[in-house]
C-alpha cells in the first residue's frame, strides 16, 4: 500500500442521495457515470475491463475487492472502461501467485478514481429500489452544490450512444489465419473472451468497427457473422442496424450476444427499453425454452428487448427466459440459421453453462457449408 493520507470522498446520486467514504489510496478527483451495481463474488479486473460498462460507476456487492490482485490475462479490451469504482473494503496487499500488481497499481495505471469504506450493503438496496441513475463519485466533499450542478448536466443513458467509444478504429485479426471458419465480427464493445473461444473453435476472425459497412464485411468472404456486446442504448446504432439487416439477406449463420442481441432484435422490428436496474452478476438463472434446462449465467445490461413484441413476431422464437423477471435472454429466426442471447456465453467472469451456443453457432456454420457445397 502507499501510504497517503486518504481523502474523505462520496458518491452522489442524481436524486441527490448521498454516501460517504474515502479515497482508495492517495488519489483525488472527480468522476461521473451511470451507477451500476454487480454482484459476483469474483472476476473484478474482467468487470473492470468489460467494455459493456464504459461511463458506469461500478459498486461491487462482494464485501472485499482486491484480494488476489491482478494479471495480464484478465483484461478483457485495452484498459479498464469503467468510469469509477466504488465498493466497501478496499484490499491493499494480495495473496496470488499469478498476480502481477496490486489492484491499487493496476487502477493508477489506468486513472481510474475509486472510493471504499462506503456502505454498499445501503447504497445497493436504494439502488434496487430506485433505479439505475446518474451519479458523481469525489473527493471535493465541500462542493456538494457545484457537483450537483455537474452532475445535471450528464447525460442519461437512455439514448446514449457509446459503441463508438469503445468499438476498434480499424479492422484487425485474431487466432490462425490457417483455421478452418473465417467470422466477420463486429466490434460494439466486444470482450477478448469471446474472440477466444472463437478462436478455440478452429475460426479466424476479422474484427470490424463498429460502423462497418456490410460491404466492408462480406469482402472478407465469412463462413458466419458476430455481433458483440457492448455499452449504451441500442437504438442509436443505426448503421449496426442496417448492416445486421443486409447480413440476415444473405441467410448466412449469425450469432449475436447482449448489445448484439439487441442490434439483431432491432434489425427485425423488435425494440428495446431500458430496465430498471439490468442484470450484472456472475449467478444469473436462465431457461432455455428448447431444451426445459436452466443455466447459471454471467451478464451486463441496462437495456432488453420488448417481450410482447418478440412473442408477436411471425419469424422470431424466444429460445431463452431469465428466472427472476421472465424478460427475453435469447431469440432464434425460424427460417435462417440466426440466434442471440441476451447474456454471455464467453463468462469472464463466470460459470461455463451457456458455453455451448459457440458450439452450436459453429454447427450452423458446417450445416450451411455443406448445404452450399451441395
Amino acid at each position: 500500500m502507499k501510504y497517503q493520507t486518504r481523502k474523505k470522498a462520496l458518491i452522489l446520486l442524481a436524486d441527490g442521495t448521498i454516501f460517504h467514504g474515502k479515497a482508495v489510496g492517495g488519489k483525488e478527483g472527480t468522476s461521473f457515470g451511470e451507477v451500476c451495481f454487480n454482484t459476483g463474488m469474483t472476476g473484478y479486473q474482467e468487470i473492470f475491463t468489460d467494455p459493456s460498462y464504459f461511463g458506469q460507476i461500478m459498486v461491487t456487492t462482494n464485501a472485499h475487492i482486491g484480494n488476489y490482485g491482478t494479471t495480464a490475462e484478465e483484461v478483457e479490451s485495452n484498459g479498464v472502461k469503467i468510469a469509477g469504482l466504488v465498493c466497501r473494503n478496499f484490499s491493499y496487499p494480495y495473496s496470488r501467485d499469478r498476480a502481477d500488481k496490486s489492484l491499487e497499481d493496476f487502477l493508477d495505471d489506468n486513472n481510474l478514481l475509486a472510493i471504499s469504506d462506503v456502505d454498499t450493503r445501503a447504497l445497493v438496496s436504494y439502488i434496487r429500489d430506485n433505479g439505475a441513475m446518474n451519479a458523481v463519485i469525489s473527493t471535493d466533499v465541500d462542493a456538494i452544490e457545484s457537483l450537483k450542478k455537474q452532475l445535471a448536466e450528464v447525460p442519461s443513458m437512455k439514448g446514449l450512444e457509446l459503441a463508438s467509444k469503445v468499438s476498434t478504429k480499424v479492422p484487425y485479426f485474431f487466432g490462425n489465419a490457417d483455421a478452418t471458419y473465417k467470422i466477420a465480427a463486429l466490434d460494439i464493445g466486444i470482450k477478448r473472451n469471446i474472440l477466444r473461444n472463437l478462436a478455440q473453435r478452429d475460426c479466424f476472425i476479422k474484427v470490424f468497427p463498429f460502423d462497418a459497412s456490410f460491404d466492408d464485411m462480406a469482402d472478407f468472404s465469412p463462413d458466419g457473422y458476430f455481433l458483440s456486446n457492448g455499452p449504451g442504448d441500442p437504438e442509436p446504432l443505426t448503421k449496426s442496424i442496417a448492416t445486421a439487416q443486409e447480413i440476415l439477406k444473405t441467410g448466412k449463420p449469425l450469432f449475436g450476444i447482449c448489445l448484439g442481441h439487441q442490434v439483431l432484435a432491432l434489425a427485425n422490428g423488435i425494440s428495446t427499453y431500458k430496465m430498471h436496474n439490468g442484470h450484472r452478476g456472475i449467478n444469473h438463472p436462465i431457461k432455455n425454452m428448447l431444451t426445459g434446462k436452466g443455466e447459471i449465467t454471467s451478464q451486463n445490461h441496462g437495456f432488453a428487448i420488448n417481450r410482447e413484441e418478440t412473442e408477436a413476431h411471425a419469424n422470431v422464437e424466444i429460445t431463452h427466459v431469465h428466472l427472476n423477471d421472465h424478460t427475453v435472454a435469447g431469440i432464434r429466426l425460424k427460417d435462417k440459421p440466426v440466434f442471440s442471447v441476451q447474456y454471455h456465453p464467453e463468462a469472464s467472469p463466470g460459470p461455463h453453462d451457456a458455453a455451448y451456443l459457440f458450439d452450436q453457432f459453429i454447427e450452423n456454420i458446417k450445416t450451411a457449408t455443406l448445404e452450399k457445397a451441395h
